[in-house]
């Protein structure tokens, strides 16, 4: 006779099928259970057509892949403990020693020191090109490029570069292209077929995802998703995930389902405050220049207007302004530590504004030419009210006058 102990460890219930909620089920597992040795040695996970280990996904992983597919226009999508592991991931399966990659020099910061700090370690060479400047692309494409990352719109700065005279020169030179779509999160503008009306459809071969930002929502949520049309190299991203043993929690799953839903209301709300905000904030006198894509004076204003404007597309929730370079480092930092609302902290696209200020100098290799000179303070806007942030700013420029 079975022991109460085993019974509850082996127990012959089985809930009814057929349960529906507005909310999915939460399937945590490391161990899978196999009916029979034949199904343990015939499943496979590549495909998503069966189940085999917890690593390989669970039915909650796959419908978050499934359903930022839909939202990015991919087909095939793994999730990754962060954004910057779904960057490490894209270079990890696509570079080999020898081979060279190439970054916009307004480049996401970890990015440029994963390349800088462990790729090279590995015989993985780099060069930085202008992202404004298609023309600085094509000349330092060679025959060692395998790799071309795009950023829009730019980290920090916003640039917004024109992604199809990019994504041309990368197509013509038959080198890959990966995308860190967390700006654009979906909803900007649609990766893979950023130019719709051509045959095929213009667009990245890789996009990456911070889900930590605008998917989860809640500043509480680390992940990130690499996203592909193409099955082969999709296989490809997705041998190196499962060698690297990239997993992801289920619970923190659940928690960007959750979000999901109510994402295109809440980037809308970021969209419409951060411009009102970047608009008042280009009448101050203490700021020498605003960078917003929406500005008409924003580096790459037409780009973002023809992409993302015709296309009923956004513009995120961040904007940058420069201080006048009368205004000491020391001043800056006293201007970000009054502000009240304003929060000092990284990332970007929570319920809660956030201030950083930042040394540009030593995050380009050239001072750009359409920035003016001074301290560079970024912005991200979270969903207070649009009055109350402008008033704390306001407050904040007190210190400098």
């Amino acid at each position: 006779m079975t022991s109460h102990v085993t019974a509850l460890i082996h127990h012959a219930y089985q809930p009814p099928a057929g349960f529906e909620a507005p909310q999915p089920g939460v399937f945590k597992a490391s161990t899978v259970i196999f009916p029979s040795v034949a199904a343990m040695r015939s499943r496979e996970w590549k495909d998503k057509s069966a189940y085999t280990y917890g690593l390989h996904g669970t039915p909650t992983s796959y419908l978050l892949e499934e359903r930022l597919c839909t939202l990015e226009g991919g087909l095939q999508c793994v999730l990754v403990p962060s954004g910057l592991a779904a960057l490490a991931l894209v270079a990890l399966s696509v570079l080999k020693s020898g081979d060279e990659v190439l970054l916009p020099d307004n480049v996401y910061g970890p990015n440029k020191a994963l390349v800088e700090g462990e790729l090279m370690h590995w015989g993985i060479t780099h060069q930085y090109y202008d992202p404004m400047d298609p023309q600085d692309l094509e000349a330092q494409i060679s025959s060692r490029t395998k790799l071309v990352w795009l950023e829009a719109a730019g980290s920090v700065t916003l640039e917004f570069p024109d992604l199809p005279a990019l994504l041309r020169i990368c197509k013509q030179r038959k080198v890959l292209t990966a995308l860190d779509n967390t700006w654009g999160a979906g909803l900007a503008f649609k990766p893979f077929d950023l130019v719709a009306d051509e045959s095929p459809a213009l667009g990245v071969d890789i996009s990456a995802h911070a889900l930590t930002k605008y998917p989860s929502g809640g500043g509480d949520v680390l992940m990130g998703s690499v996203i592909t049309r193409d099955p082969a190299l999709h296989l490809r991203i997705k041998l190196t995930h499962m060698r690297l043993g990239l997993g992801v929690g289920m619970n923190d799953v659940e928690a960007i389902l959750r979000s999901l839903p109510s994402m295109a209301l809440r980037y809308r709300a970021h969209d419409e405050a951060t411009r009102t905000l970047a608009l008042w904030a280009d009448t101050q006198p203490e700021f020498v220049q605003v960078l917003h894509p929406s500005l008409p004076g924003s580096p790459g204003h037409p780009h973002w207007k023809a992409l993302c404007v015709n296309g009923m597309g956004g513009a995120a929730g961040m904007f940058s302004v420069m201080l006048d370079p009368r205004f000491s480092q020391a001043q800056t930092d006293a201007f970000c530590d009054a502000l009240k609302l304003f929060k000092l902290g990284y990332s970007w696209g929570g319920p809660i504004s956030l201030v950083v200020p930042y040394e540009l100098a030593h995050m380009r290799t050239t001072w750009p030419r359409y920035l003016e000179k001074g301290t560079l303070v970024r912005f991200s806007i979270g969903l207070e009210g649009v009055q109350d942030l402008q008033a704390d700013i306001a407050g904040a420029l007190r210190v400098l006058r």
